[in-house]
């Protein structure tokens, strides 16, 4: 599917799909950082492995020297030897533990940021078709099943494969015949756990999927406006029933992923439980035809190491299944990292010390399907000079808001350019276009934090009193003084302690804070009354003072002293001027006044 569609999600290969040697690279790339780290706990490891092998041989030395020749100066030495390798084996494994899981700490911290980092780069395109419980399955929950791969699995694997060739190496140094014997039934083993792996990772796939549909289940429908939405339409029951359908199919799918080869695995365990009855059989099969094949020392420590080897033999088996279930994690992650970024800071930015205000469009182009570059605007040619106004009106769907969101870089256009001060908007520093253009929408957004924390998001570092200062600029001081908490009261989820007109004009002192030349009022008075519009207005007329302002307007009496009025018909210049001009002309200007008056009477009445 295109990236440019609207339903477009980022795309998925199927789940049993080889991994190119490329992706195993990046997964191991990860890792780079800590390789320091990395190698310590290798050494750790074999010194674990080789420590873990003397114990035998200490074992056939007690069994067949130093008991049956009554050396006890002997046995004690070999005794205190076999207890000291458990105690170092000890100490090396909490090391190596300490170590690594702090490594794969690490490496998780270093995944969720690259991805939260990656998608604050996104465009605005990518949020609009992607659904937000999608993206925080994939930061929390996709992450958060890698946990176990990245901080014990790897060191797990390393330890295991170092112990099974220590090991192997002392079989073969004790007798290399009950040493092939031993090892007959490996491959046939290591095809099994592959065989379960693959199955894991399918069911894996599925079950971060099914995470992700709850997640956004959950992220829409207990929000404020999804509970209101349930409540008032009167499906909350029906929302219930259909999270326990989709929370008995994850079930589901857990018990699967946790069932999956679980029979083939215990038959490796059975058989390998009964391989030491094999050697003792051999063992003994030998002895009845004649000279026995090992001593019965030799052949202890021989089942010592056998008993040692398959241990982390199952454990190996078991850990390749757990990294081809988390690959299919990884290569989720990978796709959100893959995400190209759309909208892009140039390699030389430009950095205005001083922004005066100029915003022009120069034949400028836009369209949100790609093979349509001009299907939303076309030929837009304008000019707004330092401290002027410009109201932007039309019918739904003419492209107002568009036209508004090219000038922050919301969108890039597809054909001409827009520029502030002279310089394409394509040439700035994101934080000079940050700090030049200020947007006060219709859509208000406040975080769940009190008031004083989501008016200083616009500029951290304010003061009590430049708080103070912008609410009064914005009329909304007496009333957050009048508030329990004062500033420090909390707005809740969305803001939904206060009104509309209220968080309008809290979104209006965050932007005063930020004080920038070039201010963008997208419709932010239309959907509040007109008693509190006015209240709303002048605000807005405080804010604009002195700034170059472009207004997208819902209702044209708030925008009748623009120094300049534009009329968009799909996407074009159909008209412009001043009211005065248009009402002149009798035109579409016109015509929206004269729909529009009924309305106010109304409204009014």
């Amino acid at each position: 599917m295109r990236p440019d569609r609207v339903d477009w999600t980022p795309p998925e290969r199927s789940a049993d799909s080889p991994q190119p040697p490329a992706q195993l690279r990046r997964i191991l790339a990860l890792f780079r950082p800590y390789r320091g780290r990395l190698a310590v706990v290798g050494m750790l490891v074999g010194a674990s492995a080789v420590v873990s092998v003397v114990s035998p041989f200490l074992l056939r030395a007690v069994l067949d020297t130093a008991i049956p020749q009554g050396r006890t100066g002997l046995l004690a030495l070999l005794v205190l030897g076999m207890v000291a390798t458990g105690v170092v084996n000890s100490v090396f494994n909490v090391l190596q533990t300490l170590i690594s899981t702090t490594v794969g700490q690490r490496v998780m911290h270093d995944l969720r940021t690259a991805v939260y980092a990656h998608l604050q780069r996104m465009s605005l395109a990518f949020f609009t078709r992607t659904r937000t419980g999608e993206v925080q399955s994939r930061i929390a929950n996709d992450i958060g099943g890698m946990q176990s791969t990245v901080t014990s699995t790897a060191t797990s694997l390393v330890s295991n494969l170092t112990s099974v060739v220590a090991t192997v190496v002392a079989m073969v140094a004790l007798d290399w015949r009950l040493t092939i014997v031993s090892l007959l039934l490996l491959p046939f083993f290591a095809w099994i756990s592959r065989r379960v792996g693959s199955e894991r990772k399918k069911i894996t796939s599925q079950r971060q999927k099914q995470l992700a549909l709850m997640s956004s289940a959950v992220q829409e429908s207990l929000s404020v406006s999804g509970i209101l939405l349930g409540r008032t339409m009167g499906r909350s029951d029906s929302l219930a029933r259909e999270f326990t359908e989709q929370s008995d199919e994850l079930a589901g799918l857990e018990v699967r992923s946790s069932m999956a080869g679980r029979w083939r695995m215990n038959v490796i365990q059975i058989v390998l439980a009964a391989m030491p009855a094999v050697i003792y059989l051999a063992a003994g099969l030998t002895s009845a035809h004649g000279a026995p094949l090992v001593s019965i020392g030799t052949l202890v420590a021989f089942v010592s190491l056998q008993q040692a080897l398959f241990r982390p033999a199952v454990s190996l088996l078991a850990t390749g299944v757990d990294v081809q279930t988390s690959l299919a994690l990884f290569q989720r992650i990978f796709e959100y990292l893959d995400l190209p970024v759309e909208i892009s800071e140039p390699a030389e930015p430009v950095h205005l010390p001083q922004v005066r205000g100029e915003v022009r469009f120069e034949q400028v182009d836009f369209g949100y399907d790609p093979q349509h570059p001009t299907g939303t605007l076309a030929g837009i040619d304008l000019t707004v000079p330092p401290g002027g106004s410009l109201a932007v009106v039309g019918e739904t769907g003419s492209g107002k808001t568009t036209l508004s969101y090219l000038v922050p870089r919301l969108y890039d256009v597809t054909g001409g350019r827009v520029a502030i001060d002279g310089t394409d908007v394509r040439d700035l520093a994101f934080e000079t276009l940050s700090r030049a253009v200020g947007v006060v929408s219709q859509e208000t957004y406040l975080f769940h934090a009190s008031v004083a924390d989501n008016l200083r998001f616009a500029k951290p570092d304010a003061t009590d009193a430049e708080l103070v200062e912008a609410a009064r600029a914005a009329q909304i001081h007496d009333h957050i003084a009048g508030l329990p908490d004062g500033y420090q009261t909390l707005v809740g989820e969305r803001g939904y302690r206060f009104s509309g007109g209220e968080k309008q004009r809290l979104a209006i002192a965050r932007t005063i804070l930020r004080n920038p030349p070039v201010l963008i009022l997208d419709e932010a008075t239309s959907a509040l009354d007109n008693r509190t519009e006015r209240a709303v207005q002048q605000a807005i007329d405080a804010l604009a003072v002195g700034r170059t302002t472009i207004t997208i307007a819902h209702r044209l009496s708030t925008v009748r002293h623009a120094d300049r009025i534009v009329v968009l018909d799909h996407g074009r210049i159909a008209e412009q001027g001043t009211h005065e001009d248009l009402l002149a002309q009798d035109g579409r200007y016109a015509a929206l006044l004269r729909r529009e008056a009924p309305q106010d009477e109304a409204a009014v009445a």
